[in-house]
């Protein structure tokens, strides 16, 4: 089941997309599912689980299959997993995900609905997306009938061989019945899903497949159906980190979690070597144009790396927001000027009697800990206003507030304005 590329490559215009663009990892049956993608418009969906009230950039590969999904002439499905986040999916995790109750579900598929509205049309055409959530035929299934209906059809040995479960039960890390249903739950969605909407494709990330597989099997033997499962490879960068968290924590795509322009400059300091990559992944340029951008070089490159962060910043924030953010850029980098718009965050306390440098960073999340503020500090990488601030010790005072603010950076790149409350 694993891809294995056609001698002509793709006929469809969805795959062959993916194809171009790097999103092809896996795929149940490659030949099959392209036939049926030329047989007329197709329905498929990727799930997303409820766990944070926004998404982040380690979901826009499967975002972008699903944007690329409708744009080639299908329909695309987004599943909220507003009854599988309260189990949470054991894949390639070392501890369970806390539980969360209806009231932190309910507002976190609010967040994170707004995301989708950006990337995918929305409507009651053929080929319109359509947000579904599984609580809707999870939450009222009766234990004792599911047991007796679908149990029949799942294998604990075939189970115990994902990479998932199997990972974890060799580092003999525990692993509950309430995970181990996971698969059960993710694989009923496909089939419901098949059932009620010619859903006959699942979209996902790599640590999906498992999962995904799992899903076309049962289809298979509940209904003789043939389903199709194709996963996108795990977002890394070209140094084999795991992408998607910058230096104060994740990069979350909703504004209120992380300011438009602080996700401009997540984008702008992408490694030379990532930039064609992530132009193909996250933007929709033209191949043609991305092939003439990744070849610059030296100073040529941050050309390249301020489209990208551009065309990625308007399909997230739109226009109103990318443009404002790429000129606050420019104005620090390249006229040195303090503007309007970079991050600003709300001292919690009065700057009367001063406030610690040390906390502010914390604050601020220019640093993780106290002591990670010392050490920038200490380490000379630590400004005021402008101003090098090498004093561990340093607390901030009123005569620091230039125009209602305090301006604190760490190194060229890292810029707060601290607003005391």
């Amino acid at each position: 089941m694993i891809l294995s590329p056609q001698p002509t490559g793709p006929r469809s215009d969805f795959l062959r997309t993916l194809s171009e663009r790097g999103f092809l990892h896996q795929c149940t049956d490659l030949a099959a599912l392209d036939s049926w993608l030329c047989s007329g418009a197709g329905t498929a969906y990727n799930g997303f689980d409820l766990t944070a009230d926004s998404l982040h950039v380690g979901h826009l590969i499967p975002i972008m299959m699903l944007r690329w999904f409708q744009k080639t002439g299908n329909k695309p499905i987004a599943l909220l997993g507003g009854a599988t986040s309260r189990l949470g999916d054991p894949s390639f995790r070392d501890t369970s995900r806390p539980l969360l109750n209806q009231e932190q579900i309910t507002k976190n598929l609010i967040g994170i609905r707004r995301v989708f509205e950006r990337f995918l049309a929305f409507g009651d055409n053929p080929t319109d997306a359509v947000m579904v959530n599984n609580s809707d035929w999870l939450g009222g299934l009766n234990y004792l009938d599911f047991l007796r209906d679908i149990g029949p059809h799942f294998s604990v040995n075939r189970m115990l061989t994902s990479e998932s479960v199997r990972q974890r039960l060799e580092r003999e890390q525990s692993l509950s019945l309430l995970e181990f249903n996971y698969m059960v739950m993710q694989a009923y969605d496909f089939h419901i899903l098949a059932e009620s909407c010619g859903c006959l494709l699942q979209l996902g990330g790599s640590d999906q497949w498992g999962n995904i597989v799992s899903g076309v099997e049962f289809g298979r033997r509940i209904g003789g159906r043939t389903l199709f499962g194709l996963t996108a490879p795990l977002l890394t960068t070209t140094s084999g980190a795991k992408m998607g968290k910058s230096v104060s924590g994740a990069v979350w795509l909703n504004a209120d979690r992380l300011s438009p322009y602080e996700f401009w400059q997540f984008w702008r300091n992408t490694g030379d070597t990532d930039v064609g990559r992530f132009l193909r992944l996250f933007t929709e340029l033209p191949l043609g144009e991305i092939a003439r951008l990744e070849v610059l070089r030296d100073s040529e490159i941050n050309e390249a790396k301020k489209i990208l962060a551009d065309q990625i910043t308007r399909l997230c924030h739109g226009l109103d927001a990318a443009v404002p953010a790429s000129e606050t850029s420019r104005r620090i980098f390249e006229a040195g000027e303090v503007p309007a718009g970079l991050p600003t965050v709300r001292l919690p306390h009065s700057l009367r009697g001063a406030f610690p440098l040390v906390d502010a960073m914390v604050v601020a999340g220019l640093a993780k800990s106290k002591s990670e503020a010392r050490r920038l500090i200490v380490g000379g990488g630590v400004r005021v206003n402008g101003r090098s601030a090498n004093d561990k010790a340093m607390r901030l005072v009123d005569a620091d507030i230039q125009n209602g603010v305090i301006r604190l950076s760490v190194g060229k790149k890292r810029h707060v304005l601290l607003q005391p409350v």
